[in-house]
């Protein structure tokens, strides 16, 4: 980032921030303006097979984020592992339904029509991602997305800063942090990992393949699990799980 352009994208953080300490949701608002996207999210590494959710702008960002941890594809999680940006300017398309076949059907679905992914990484150190989406389809100029890395490295200084996003970071349109953050998830993941005596990250998988076979939220099922209202049972005839 040019010393010239540090500047501007600092102050436009700072007053997001509005005299407050800043945190994840003023450095993402400031994202969502320089590059004409409509929302955002961060997402960050867990030593678990389950990425942490600590940020959405809005309803459709949090929706992004949740498609992405149900079926394990889209932008966000090649960005992930490749470390490198990840830009589908048009969901709808034959590129974004070749790549992502089940992530880009429901993008659309709810309303998604162009995905951007900017890794979160400081050398080789990884901490995630920064998914932000539009309604329209259609490319980022190239500033937009040299603006976009700059604020992507304003949120890794923060977040290495020792900023605990899930306390400090306000979600603007959805005051629930449920929303985003799915703790079930993590609880039923560990409960089927007993149920099954498999790894963590097999638990997950199952959990997972049984929300999309079944047409249901992730963290719906994971309530379920939670609650004993649904039970995995490696010998049930049905292919991932039974209800109790």
């Amino acid at each position: 980032m040019s010393p010239d352009r540090a500047l501007p994208l600092w102050s436009m953080v700072l007053e997001q921030a509005a005299g407050t300490p800043v945190t994840v949701g003023h450095v993402c608002a400031a994202v969502v303006r320089v590059t004409g996207v409509d929302g955002s999210s961060v997402a960050l590494t867990t030593s678990s097979p389950i990425r942490e959710a600590v940020y959405a702008s809005d309803e459709t960002a949090a929706r992004v984020e949740e498609l992405t941890l149900t079926l394990g594809e889209g932008p966000s999680i090649d960005a992930l592992r490749l470390g490198e940006p990840v830009l589908s300017a048009d969901m709808a398309g034959t590129v974004a339904r070749s790549r992502w076949p089940l992530f880009a059907s429901e993008a659309v679905a709810v309303g998604v029509q162009a995905v951007f992914a900017l890794p979160l990484r400081i050398g080789v150190i990884h901490l995630g991602v920064l998914t932000t989406y539009r309604r329209r389809s259609g490319d980022l100029i190239r500033r937009q997305v040299s603006d976009g890395l700059a604020l992507a490295d304003i949120l890794c200084l923060l977040l290495l800063d020792g900023t605990d996003p899930a306390v400090d970071t306000p979600l603007p349109e959805a005051d629930d942090a449920e929303e985003v953050r799915y703790p079930e998830v993590h609880q039923a993941t560990g409960m089927i990992t007993v149920q099954l005596g498999v790894t963590a990250e097999i638990a997950f998988a199952r959990l997972r393949a049984f929300a999309f076979a079944h047409n249901r939220r992730l963290r719906d099922v994971a309530r379920d699990v939670v609650a004993r209202r649904l039970r995995f049972e490696p010998d049930s005839d049905d292919d991932y799980a039974c209800g109790r």
